[in-house]
């Protein structure tokens, strides 16, 4: 099995009550097995598909949608990867408490 490069990750706004975090990932990139402290939402910044290692064992592609939000809730763990052909990106905004 080969490693997979890391996303880029870029913070952008880091207030006591948002943060604001880019990810860039070059194709086949990935951000590494995180959990979500927080609830988020995610704002694809182009059209395009990622794999969704999920904690279980499981795994799903989701395709998603420039400006085309989605929230989850905090607690939520998986690996994502770029499996498009081309560098992907998009913006998680985390609700901080």
């Amino acid at each position: 099995m080969t490693e997979r490069g890391k996303a880029v990750v870029t913070i952008k706004v880091d207030e006591p009550h948002v943060r604001v975090i880019e990810y860039r990932f070059a194709p086949g990139g990935e951000t590494g097995w995180h959990r979500h402290g927080f609830d988020y939402v995610v704002v694809p910044m182009l059209d395009g598909k990622l794999l969704l290692e999920e904690a279980a064992g499981g795994s799903r592609v989701a395709e998603l949608r420039i400006h085309q939000p989605y929230a989850r809730r905090a607690g939520i763990e998986h690996n994502v990867i770029n499996v498009n052909d081309f560098e992907f990106a998009f913006l998680e905004i985390e609700i901080l408490r």
